[in-house]
């Protein structure tokens, strides 16, 4: 089961080297999208060696760094992919329990929930966030009979094969309500296993309007109805890559 670790970063010089050497315990293949970094987080990454590297010369968003990814994974024959945020809120010490879920072979997307199981050491959610979470959980149970706990969790494992089903486009903090939707109508098997909750700064921002929880829940919303409303592809042929240049470097 060849599987790549995917890393989406956007100004992490604070975290970047830790979180690496913590997943180079687990993996070699590894993938770090910089979504347009302007801190020293592309100096640090020039240090580091073996990786596979996605840089884009701007800032095109989250949605779009996973976009990107699964394109790279299946062009490179990966069975799977599995994405982890770089500030620390996921432990790669879990990436042994999406494996191992993965090998049972029931499941295309193995989606991390901070909320399945309760743990003594869980951080609390910051309130807007854990309130727009349970928000867009209801809609998706409602909508699509897609009953979550935890629509926004970015530690998953996604079959490669299975993503090819999806024609995501979305390049936002939106991306998971793009995501789910389209999961839902390919049919793909979605399950959760627990992760721990961290929040290591609960200070850190969106940017722009999405910094205000009303505007962010507002935003999400349009993308879902967007999405509902949407004719799903007839065909795709796998992850649709945006048509801009990346510099890839191993």
């Amino acid at each position: 089961m060849k599987t790549l670790i995917a890393i989406p970063v956007f100004n992490e010089q604070a975290y970047l080297p830790r979180v690496l050497a913590s997943v180079r315990r687990y993996s070699r293949d590894i993938l770090v999208i910089d979504d347009g970094s302007t801190d020293d987080t592309p100096r640090l990454l020039a240090r580091e060696r073996g990786l596979l590297r996605i840089t884009h010369p701007e800032n095109r968003g989250y949605g779009q760094s996973l976009i990107d990814a699964f394109a790279l994974a299946d062009r490179r024959g990966y069975d799977w992919i599995i994405t982890l945020d770089c500030d620390e809120q996921h432990e790669p010490a879990q990436i042994p329990e999406f494996l191992a879920r993965a090998a049972q072979g029931d499941a295309d997307i193995i989606s991390g929930s901070r909320y399945l199981v309760p743990r003594p050491d869980d951080d609390p959610a910051p309130p807007d966030r854990r309130r727009i979470n349970l928000t867009v959980n209801s809609l998706l149970g409602q909508l699509l009979g897609l009953w979550l706990t935890d629509s926004f969790c970015g530690f998953k494992a996604h079959r490669v094969a299975a993503l090819r089903r999806l024609a995501l486009d979305e390049p936002g903090y939106a991306f998971p309500l793009q995501f789910w939707v389209q999961c839902v109508r390919a049919g793909l098997r979605i399950v959760e296993i627990p992760v721990r909750r961290i929040y290591r700064d609960t200070r850190r921002e969106f940017g722009g309007t999405l910094d205000d929880p009303a505007a962010r829940l507002q935003h999400y919303l349009t993308v879902l109805v967007r999405e509902l409303r949407r004719e799903p592809p007839v065909s795709v042929g796998g992850p649709r890559q945006a048509r801009h240049r990346c510099a890839l470097s191993d």
